[in-house]
């Protein structure tokens, strides 16, 4: 599959999920705003039943409390008048229905009768309407009487808190509250036991008296310091539901970048194959050209160029042996089976080998090997041969990738840091590229040179580095600048000699 066709599902894909998981939190909040504002409407609800209730349990206390005053200061004769003088008038209507009884109507016919019977009724609603207005004016009295009290005079703040607590749980609402009491100016005036600050923005105001005079109003603050968790607890069932789909984009995401990866990996391995094609084509080549040479009576007759073709076969058979046990090699440490023999080593020892042969190889290109050599701490415990081959493999890299326009220049320096012995290796050659530094140490990851062969190879050097590096309990990282140069810097752990 095309790299351009996996980036276009994974981006339709993407939107998909992305779409999906917008539709998902906007119908969460959308929600949870519903259900906030049912709240907000109980609420409302249930604080305008409590102080409608506040206002009749006054009414009813003033009456209450004038009536037992006024039976404390009448005498029973006198009540008994009062009754008499309200009962006049019901007698009156009952003495109408006989015509007989009504004073100062002579009654002839049934016309009469009607006309009596009606205006009597009439002075009665007169009557009945007069006593109305008085007790009205008298009920009006006794509550302006009433609200002159201080605004905690008038409440029953024990009953409150019950009429609260039994209005929300009829609405439905079954969560901790906390209310205080203040008057018109903002003075507080009751505050409940349990009273905490935490949730006072979700407060709820209701005026307490609303028909009293603006400076005698006083008012009910209720908040509930768990509603958010409420309201989010209400719509908790479509949390699974965005989680779920956050696993499944997670799980997306991870599968296009396993694709991405084993493609680039399906890419490092076609680009070995290309380079071991070359790498194996060019010996073979030779031995067979030389085989071919054998063949000739002449050559055989010629001791010396016997010799030579006989020397080509070989050389060229030992360069083919060694990629083979490389690719090998590899492969048993990629199975954590690779074979280390373990001694007690000086490390400047074995980096003045490697120099007194690599050297050569050095100046017959013209170029320098300079070693600074300052730890004093050296010993270490190590394979010497794989050790080597790290060392091989860092100063084989730096002379195939040199700058062509500059002389070679190569230095190997040590020093301790703590109880670490600290290895680097630099060059002045073309450098690497930061996108590539952070591979360079994968398996068969090459760093991209162009359509050219003269830098050959398979790409497992730098990994076989690593992972020997890695078995030494070591680190090893790299500082590059393209142009400029590379340097490796290698730290393996110390052992203390007596």
């Amino acid at each position: 599959m095309k790299r351009t066709t996996i980036w276009m599902i994974a981006i339709l894909m993407g939107i998909f999920f992305l779409a999906l998981l917008y539709m998902q939190t906007a119908y969460l909040n959308d929600a949870i705003k519903l259900r906030k504002l049912e709240i907000e409407t109980s609420v409302g609800r249930t604080l305008a039943v409590v102080g409608r209730q506040l206002e009749l349990a006054e009414a009813q206390h003033s009456l209450e409390s004038t009536l037992s005053k006024a039976e404390r200061d009448s005498s029973d004769a006198a009540v008994y008048a009062k009754i008499n003088d309200l009962a006049t008038p019901f007698e009156t209507l009952n003495n109408t229905t006989h015509p007989q009884m009504t004073k100062g109507f002579v009654v002839r016919n049934s016309e009469s009768l009607r006309i009596a019977t009606q205006r009597t009724r009439d002075e009665l609603k007169k009557q009945l309407e007069h006593q109305k207005d008085l007790l009205n004016e008298v009920a009006y009295n006794i509550l302006a009487e009433s609200s002159k009290r201080p605004l905690k005079e008038r409440i029953d703040f024990d009953q409150l808190d019950r009429n609260l607590k039994q209005e929300l749980q009829d609405n439905g609402i079954k969560i901790p509250y906390h209310f205080t009491v203040t008057t018109a100016d903002g003075t507080e005036i009751y505050r409940c036991t349990d009273y905490s600050d935490e949730g006072t923005e979700d407060t709820y105001t209701q005026k307490i008296f609303p028909n009293d005079p603006p400076a005698r109003i006083g008012y009910i603050n209720v908040h509930f310091p768990e509603m958010s968790a409420y309201i989010y607890r209400s719509a908790r069932f479509l949390i699974p539901v965005i989680a779920f789909t956050l696993v499944l984009l997670m799980i997306f995401i991870y599968t296009i970048y396993t694709i991405f990866r084993q493609k680039r990996l399906t890419e490092m391995k076609n680009d070995f194959i290309n380079n071991m094609t070359h790498e194996f084509k060019t010996p073979i080549s030779s031995i067979s050209l030389a085989a071919q040479m054998l063949n000739d009576p002449l050559v055989a007759k010629n001791e010396t160029m016997f010799r030579h073709l006989a020397k080509v076969i070989n050389d060229e058979t030992n360069r083919l042996r060694f990629q083979v046990e490389k690719i090998l090699q590899l492969s048993m440490f990629s199975r954590n089976d690779g074979s280390y023999k373990q001694t007690d080593l000086d490390t400047h020892q074995l980096v003045n080998d490697v120099v007194d042969t690599f050297r050569l190889k050095v100046e017959s290109m013209q170029g320098s090997l300079e070693t600074n050599l300052h730890a004093e701490r050296t010993m270490i415990h190590a394979d010497k041969t794989h050790i080597t081959n790290v060392l091989f493999n860092l100063l084989d890299n730096a002379v195939k990738y040199k700058d062509a326009e500059r002389q070679l220049d190569l230095k190997i320096a040590t020093r301790n840091k703590g109880d670490k012995i600290v290895i680097t290796v630099s060059d002045n050659g073309i450098g690497i590229p930061d996108t590539d530094l952070k591979k360079i140490f994968d398996r068969f990851y090459r760093v991209h040179t162009g359509n050219r062969h003269d830098v050959k190879g398979f790409g497992l050097g730098l990994s076989y580095v690593k992972t020997v590096i890695d078995y030494h309990k070591g680190t090893i990282y790299t500082e590059s600048e393209v142009g400029v140069g590379t340097k490796f810097i290698i730290t393996l752990p110390t052992i203390k000699t007596e």
